[in-house]
């Protein structure tokens, strides 16, 4: 018996550190291994290649006039830069706002039948060679179009994903604190698989693909940019990270809030890993497969499945007299009451950095348990409550 805990508990350590520490060091050695290529130069105007930015809207009436100052703001050749707005479903004056600016193409359905099917009605009137996707609460850096698109002199990218960025403050809430966390590590991760090989799923606040390779995702892809971009990776091309063009967003204005974001995730990953099985072959995908099971699979299956198995095997080593057993108990034990202290002080606004992330963590890891019930009972639908964004 005792070895059974034993091995449950070392198991569950390897599986649980190197899913959130390990592969971090690992790929970030790797990279520097990597020889360096010649460094990208941004085109000039006359180079540079007619592009579409999708921008889906659902009710964004509070913010669509930000964003629309945003995208006529960047910095990109008026004539080679056609701006799609889809707005599929709002029943607010969205669609009527965007109407007042002539630059703006607009594609209004009043059925609300999700974001994926809005986009792959669009995507069927887009006819430049790429075609760049953000989200409508996001504000883009003027120079992003530019940064994004020097990465397509090279042949062998499929698509190049921006970088997410978290509106941070001082002092913030446990939501604004843990996932600007979460995000500038998510970041850092995206860039070094990047200079290995590929990034394994694009955020779809900011992205770009080849417009010739998008294929239409089910209608009922519940994220549908993570499988899009391994789709494309899948083919032999590589998706690029560029993280000097950035969308700009405030966290989720509260930790209940971020939770409903948090399961739709989880249970679009479990959805995605099935209809990408094939990817776990590393005799066909090589580094792909590497990247894809460590940086991915592994959030959204052992890791979260081990925690609670290394606790109870603690407990039960702790009580066998085991001295070392015993501090990994306390130690996991002062992890859980600080994640305990954080649910406490969830909306207070508190400047200690990562004070709140043992809560974030436990939230984002329970959100995996969630979100698996929520997809095997066809409880999540594609169409779905958007996460109310804090205020700037």
């Amino acid at each position: 018996m005792i070895r059974t805990f034993l091995a449950a508990f070392w198991l569950g350590i390897l599986i649980v550190g190197y899913t959130y520490v390990g592969y971090g060091m690992i790929i970030y050695i790797l990279s520097k291994l990597k020889r360096r290529s010649s460094p990208l130069t941004i085109q000039t105007d006359s180079e540079l290649p007619v592009i579409t930015l999708l921008v889906a809207a659902y009710n964004e009436e509070a913010f669509i006039l930000d964003k629309i100052h945003n995208t006529l703001a960047l910095d990109y050749p008026k004539d080679k830069l056609k701006l799609f707005f889809v707005t599929d479903g709002s029943n607010d004056r969205t669609p009527e706002i965007i109407r007042n600016f002539p630059e703006i193409e607009v594609f209004h359905s009043a059925e609300r039948r999700g974001k994926i099917h809005a986009v792959n009605r669009v995507m069927k009137h887009v006819s430049t060679p790429i075609v760049v996707f953000c989200d409508a609460n996001t504000a883009l850096n003027r120079e992003a179009l530019r940064l994004i698109v020097r990465h397509y002199q090279d042949p062998t990218i499929g698509g190049v994903a921006g970088e997410k960025r978290i509106l941070s403050k001082d002092k913030d809430n446990a939501s604004g604190s843990g996932e600007g966390l979460y995000w500038k590590y998510e970041s850092f991760l995206k860039k070094k698989d990047a200079e290995v090989y590929s990034i394994v799923g694009a955020a779809g606040e900011l992205f770009s693909i080849r417009t010739e390779l998008f294929e239409e995702p089910a209608e009922n892809m519940l994220i549908e940019d993570f499988y899009l971009s391994l789709r494309i990776a899948a083919k032999g091309y590589r998706f690029a990270y560029e993280p000097d063009a950035f969308a700009s967003e405030t966290a989720s204005a509260s930790v209940e809030e971020e939770w409903k974001r948090k399961v739709r995730i989880s249970a679009g990953g479990f959805q995605a890993m099935y209809k990408l099985s094939y990817l776990l072959n590393p005799f066909r995908y090589g580094i792909l497969t590497f990247q894809y099971v460590s940086h991915r699979v592994l959030r959204w299956t052992l890791a979260p499945l081990f925690l609670p198995l290394i606790l109870v095997s603690s407990i039960y080593l702790a009580l066998q007299g085991f001295g070392f057993y015993q501090m990994m108990l306390v130690a996991q034990v002062g992890f859980y009451l600080l994640a305990a202290l954080g649910y406490a002080l969830r909306d207070r606004k508190i400047g200690i950095k990562g004070f709140f992330v043992p809560y974030y963590f436990v939230v984002m890891n329970l959100s995996v348990y969630a979100g698996l019930v929520r997809l095997l009972r066809g409880r999540q639908s594609v169409v779905w409550e958007k996460a109310k964004r804090a205020e700037a």
